[in-house]
């Protein structure tokens, strides 16, 4: 399935896109797509009732974040060995861990705001991994796949020189408003399939930047969630970033975002979000 929040906040309709590419409404089901949603029977019913749901007009309605507020947002850092090789790093022999405020999460295409100050905000397109049942001292990575809701894209948007240049940690360079944004759609594991098989692409102002597959992770999805576990409790709702490919601006190859710029992030099976950027 592909679930989505249409509408304001404090207004927000849970829905479902249906095989025919409508929109039915889920608020007979659940009142938000959440943590609470996600770890109950939510999906089954959801599944279960798709097609007598009534149908939702979702014209002129703007496109939420697919999964309310999350708990927290992980996020796995130096994932792709061709960014690695980008930015001068070496490929880590375990995950890189850093953590997003959950209020840097907004819809897919709401506005990026470049921070006060700023000089090089970045982008960068990632497979994003939605939990749905709680993960603490998972087994193995196989058992991974019974803790997964879902996936989405997200574009961990980072500010480097606050990130890389100001000492400290990763997080003041992460966490500035709307660097998280989410969706378009929630779309759930069996829908997806294998997720280390999915295409990852963005491109600013229709010049393409980054062009990668998920198969080329260091650390596979099932991997990042049960080595998080081992060190967090993972929670229905949160929603894990892991990685992006080559072409980021810290590069070099590229230059950083700038006010007016159009960037357009895409993942097979998950969609497209299409955001401006502005100034805070």
């Amino acid at each position: 399935m592909r679930l989505l929040r249409l509408g304001v906040e404090g207004s927000l309709r849970p829905a479902v896109l249906d095989d025919a590419g409508g929109y039915r409404d889920l608020s007979a089901i659940t009142a938000d797509i959440d943590g609470a949603f996600l770890a109950g029977d939510g999906l089954a019913r959801a599944r279960d009732a798709l097609s007598t749901l009534p149908e939702l007009d979702a014209s002129g309605l703007r496109v939420a974040a697919p999964i309310a507020r999350p708990g927290k947002v992980v996020c796995i850092g130096l994932n792709y060995r061709d960014h690695a090789a980008e930015t001068g790093a070496e490929p880590p022999a375990e995950p890189v861990i850093f953590m997003k405020a959950s209020n840097t999460v907004v819809g897919p295409d709401d506005e990026v705001l470049i921070p006060r100050g700023s000089s090089k905000t970045d982008y960068e397109a990632e497979l994003a991994v939605v939990i749905g049942k709680t993960a603490r001292y998972l087994d193995s990575p196989e058992q991974s796949d019974e803790v997964i809701a879902g996936y989405a894209i997200a574009d961990d948007v980072s500010e480097r020189e606050f990130q890389l240049e100001r000492g400290g940690q990763w997080d003041k360079g992460k966490s500035c408003e709307t660097f998280n944004p989410l969706g378009p759609w929630l779309v759930t594991a069996d829908e997806v399939g294998d997720p280390q098989a999915l295409g990852v692409r963005l491109s600013v102002n229709g010049e393409e930047r980054q062009n990668g597959t998920t198969k080329d992770m260091i650390f596979g999805v099932r991997h990042v969630v049960w080595y998080l576990s081992q060190f967090m409790v993972l929670e229905p709702g949160d929603v894990i970033n892991t990685g992006t490919p080559a072409g980021v601006a810290l590069g070099g190859r590229f230059g950083y975002l700038r006010p007016g710029d159009v960037v357009v992030a895409e993942i097979d099976k998950l969609g497209r979000q299409r955001h401006v950027i502005g100034q805070a």
